[in-house]
């Protein structure tokens, strides 16, 4: 992964969590995060607080002088944390490689199904072993 990938993904992690393990193609992480956010955003405003959140002013508003200090903590800690682990696992410091003895993917670093002619976790193309032709018959 990229230095900017992973950026995006923890910069789009801090609008929604999720959105940024969605983008480095970690579906269960952006399903459990977002569902984690939702669930939070659920327990901590009231129905009538979530659908007078019309526009942008009317949500800061809502977040700032009618939400308790210990909601708002929750919320942004779950969206920091969010972010730093999109960051670390686009730039492949958790789970990323070490542990397989097999082929890798040279994009992702992530191990590889040697019958597949791509990589099954970010689809980069894989070429075909080339064959040794120093030696001669």
């Amino acid at each position: 992964m990229t230095l900017v990938r992973a950026l995006v993904a923890a910069s789009l992690s801090l609008v929604f969590p999720g959105i940024g393990h969605a983008v480095l193609r970690d579906w269960i992480r952006a399903l459990f995060f977002a569902g984690l956010f939702v669930t939070a955003v659920a327990i901590s405003f009231s129905t009538t607080q979530l659908s007078a959140m019309t526009s942008f002013d009317a949500t800061w508003t809502i977040l700032t002088e009618e939400t308790s200090s210990v909601d708002r903590f929750l919320l942004a800690f779950l969206a920091l944390f969010t972010a730093t682990d999109a960051l670390f696992r686009g730039l492949g410091a958790v789970g990323g490689s070490g542990d397989h003895d097999g082929p890798t993917c040279p994009h992702c670093n992530r191990p590889l199904d040697e019958e597949l002619e791509f990589c099954h976790w970010c689809t980069t193309r894989l070429e075909p072993p080339a064959e040794d032709e120093s030696v001669s018959p």
